[in-house]
């Protein structure tokens, strides 16, 4: 059988070895016409070309595969407010997220100032521009602008069954993440904070909210790259205000971050 100009053996999925060497000669005696490798100059002016490609590899993708090239380079090291205090947080590499129910935190069940609207709203009104409320004197979002930190989009609230879900509410230290390093073992109180303290929400575009998930700064990171070490400062911060750990690996992505703004400030409350 045949495949990609090959002869394929009937037991094997690889090509003779008659025509694997049949593919080299076509190949070198394509680059001899399309180059004109016999010139002494173009010969090394392709090795140069060569070099460079194999120098951005080692350089920019060997470092996000491997943690240890990472450390060589330098990736993983930063400075700042936000790398001290990161400096401090527990490492934890034997998180579990046994046991983990979203509603052992009471999001949205909770009234701190007895306005009658829960945090949603409360975010909503501080995070969007040209809000409208559903009544005059009330606390219920209608409409709004958001630019999105996310996504750098800017989004046109409309409250509503078929549009509220184009602007959610993004716990930034998702909940099952804190779960996995800390929350598992606080009361019913703390858990209630957490889940609904604003210093962790963010109004944001309901499709990067739903694409984060629960992961964390190893495994997902804002599009808008403008927005990326603020987001990361903020989950170090929250992180250290309930004392919760972080992993190895969510560790270096931080700090590779971290590592291309080092004066990065902990956001304040």
């Amino acid at each position: 059988m045949r495949y990609s100009g090959f002869t394929m053996s009937r037991n094997s999925d690889r090509p003779s070895r008659r025509d694997q060497a049949e593919f080299t000669r076509n190949t070198a005696r394509y680059v001899n016409k399309r180059f004109n490798v016999s010139n002494p100059f173009e010969r090394v002016l392709i090795l140069l070309v060569i070099a460079v490609v194999v120098g951005v590899m080692v350089g920019v993708v060997l470092p996000k595969i491997s943690p240890e090239v990472g450390e060589l380079t330098g990736e993983y090291a930063a400075s700042g407010p936000a790398a001290d205090v990161l400096e401090t947080l527990r490492v934890d590499d034997a998180q579990s997220k046994d046991g983990y129910d979203r509603d052992l935190f009471g999001y949205r069940e909770t009234d701190d100032d007895g306005d009658g609207c829960d945090v949603r709203d409360e975010v909503l009104a501080r995070d969007l521009e040209d809000v409208t409320f559903t009544t005059p004197g009330g606390c219920q979002v209608q409409s709004g602008v958001l630019h999105d930190l996310y996504t750098g989009k800017t989004i046109d609230f409309v409250r509503g069954p078929q549009t509220s879900s184009a602007v959610q509410i993004e716990h930034v230290v998702a909940l099952e993440n804190a779960w996995q390093s800390g929350a598992r073992d606080w009361d019913t109180a703390k858990r209630y904070e957490f889940g609904n303290d604003m210093y962790n929400l963010l109004a944001a575009d309901g499709e990067a909210n739903s694409e984060k998930g629960s992961a964390s700064a190893a495994y997902w990171l804002p599009t808008n790259a403008d927005f990326r070490c603020e987001y990361v400062a903020r989950q170090i911060g929250v992180k250290d205000k309930y004392d919760l750990s972080v992993t190895t690996q969510e560790k270096r992505a931080m700090l590779a971050v971290l590592h291309t703004c080092p004066a990065q400030e902990i956001p304040a409350e």
